[in-house]
């Protein structure tokens, strides 16, 4: 089964409440591998390349303001459809939504902060990804666990 990779952002909010490591936990015990991450603090040309599909829509400068508020850790994850396993690991956009036992079902309150971003298509992830890491920051290794976890 060949493998893809996902952008995750553990937004400001999640960062703030400490719980990146609660994240980072949940997609990891479900298989899936860190090949990058770093903590920054995101610009407004970042941002705005960011969410550039969402530049006419009325909440367009409350996601901007938000997400350049505070720092946020970035995450590039691989895995078998590793875009899909986090979007359902996430749960859905408005956490009053959200399964019980998703990120932002167990943890988010307000649909503003939702704890947590994820590419939602292969192409997302590989567009979003360039804009948050340079291609020397994503590395390539093998887990001897991987046997366990995926069918080769």
């Amino acid at each position: 089964m060949s493998t893809e990779r996902t952008l995750v952002l553990v937004k400001p909010d999640g960062v703030q409440r400490g719980l990146v490591g609660t994240v980072v936990a949940v997609l990891e015990r479900k298989g899936l591998k860190i090949v990058g991450m770093k903590m920054l603090h995101v610009s407004e040309e970042l941002a705005s390349r960011h969410y550039a599909a969402h530049t006419e829509k009325p909440f367009y400068k409350g996601l901007v303001s938000f997400i350049t508020s505070s720092p946020l850790v970035a995450l590039v994850l691989e895995g078998p459809r590793a875009v899909e396993v986090v979007r359902n690991t996430m749960g859905g956009t408005n956490p009053s939504d959200a399964a019980p036992g998703t990120i932002r079902g167990d943890f988010g309150l307000d649909i503003e902060h939702n704890i947590i971003h994820g590419s939602d298509s292969t192409e997302s992830a590989q567009t979003e990804i360039g804009l948050f890491f340079a291609e020397d920051e994503v590395v390539d290794y093998s887990r001897s666990i991987d046997t366990w976890i995926i069918e080769s």
